[in-house]
């Protein structure tokens, strides 16, 4: 009964108990029944009977007495054995129970490194590993929570501290008000208004609350929008914007402001560390697997360290640590970037080597 399920193991054990008890029944009747029977019959000698009628009275009278008495017997010794070996079957099976109704507990008491044994029986196994796996799940949660709390105490300190130090001085007298000062007060209350606006839509984004209107879309009027867009945002020095897509661009099933979202999103942070060079805008569908349309923004910029790649999609992550918030975002784009592909059914990677480039690439459904 090693692996045997729950219900093979329930139905075995009465199916056990069942017979131990009809056993101990026959077993005890059988033995006890002819000894007591003929007790009765050596009483019948003793009393010297003579007619076969009041013989054959007495005879029943004796079969009957001795096997009620071996029944009896019978019966306390069959349901002590089989009340037994049900306790102990119950036992076994409740075991896992209880062990799970403990571990439940000291998780909902705050102790979230708890975990459930395993257990011999299949479906208890299923259920721990389930358990355990919805419990790292929430460590996790957890973990990330205080990550994030600290990390956005640590983003809001900045701004705030330095709106605080301008009006204090305004206050006192110690510094003129000018413009290029309420300049700067406008700009630090602007990273704030961009910190929260992204925090809220990053937290629809991962609650699902986010509105994702999926419907059959054409990319390539999309593509060639915005690098029409992006290339006049460009300086003559800097980097050169290209697209590279075939004029048959498969349909997908996407929502194309979101999309949109993630494109702006990827070209603003290819644009921001590619001093020169170029950044190519490329799409196509994948030959080994038709249903994905691969969409990629590809760079010559700083690239990203293979010690920093597994973190590029964590929340308040940034490659250049010597960038300030004003100039290099919230650290929240990439975040909810990824996330805007998994409500639309795809995945997005990244691959980059230092000071050569990097590539984000996703794909979408494609029809």
């Amino acid at each position: 009964m090693a692996r045997l399920g729950l219900g093979t193991r329930l139905f075995l054990s009465h199916f056990i108990v069942m017979l131990v008890g009809l056993g101990s029944f026959v077993i005890l009747a059988k033995l006890s029944s002819p000894r007591m029977f003929v007790l009765h019959l050596e009483k019948l000698e003793n009393q010297g009977f003579i007619t076969v009628r009041s013989a054959r009275t007495y005879l029943v009278r004796g079969f009957e007495t001795a096997w009620n008495s071996s029944a009896i017997w019978a019966i306390i010794f069959g349901a002590s054995a089989a009340g037994g070996l049900s306790y102990l079957a119950a036992e076994r099976i409740t075991k896992p129970l209880n062990q799970l109704k403990d571990v439940t507990q000291k998780l909902a008491a705050g102790n979230l490194e708890e975990r459930v044994a395993e257990s011999a029986i299949p479906e208890f196994n299923q259920l721990g590993q389930s358990f355990n796996r919805m419990a790292h799940s929430l460590e996790n949660v957890e973990k990330r929570r205080r990550e994030l709390i600290s990390d956005l105490t640590h983003e809001l300190r900045t701004p705030l501290t330095v709106v605080r130090g301008y009006l204090e001085e305004l206050a006192d007298g110690s510094i003129t008000p000018s413009a290029e000062l309420y300049q700067r007060l406008v700009r630090e209350t602007r990273r704030l208004e961009r910190l929260t606006s992204d925090l809220q839509e990053l937290s629809k984004a991962e609650a699902g609350y986010l509105s994702i209107n999926v419907q059959p879309v054409s990319l390539l009027p999309l593509l060639q929008g915005l690098v029409e867009k992006f290339r006049d945002q460009l300086l003559d020095e800097g980097p050169i914007l290209r697209l590279d897509a075939p004029t048959e661009l498969p349909q997908t099933l996407a929502d194309l402001d979101r999309t949109e979202q993630i494109l702006v999103n990827l070209l603003g942070n290819a644009i921001r560390y590619t001093e020169k060079g170029s950044i190519l805008l490329s799409a196509w569908q994948d030959k080994t697997d038709p249903r994905k349309l691969w969409i990629a923004v590809t760079d010559t910029g700083a690239g990203i360290s293979a010690i920093d790649l597994p973190y590029v999609f964590e929340r308040f992550w940034r490659a250049d640590k010597s960038r300030s918030r004003g100039s290099g975002g919230t650290g929240l784009g990439l975040a909810i970037t990824r996330r805007l592909v998994e409500l639309q059914g795809g995945e997005i990677f990244v691959s980059s080597t230092p000071g050569q480039g990097s590539q984000f690439r996703f794909y979408l459904p494609a029809l």
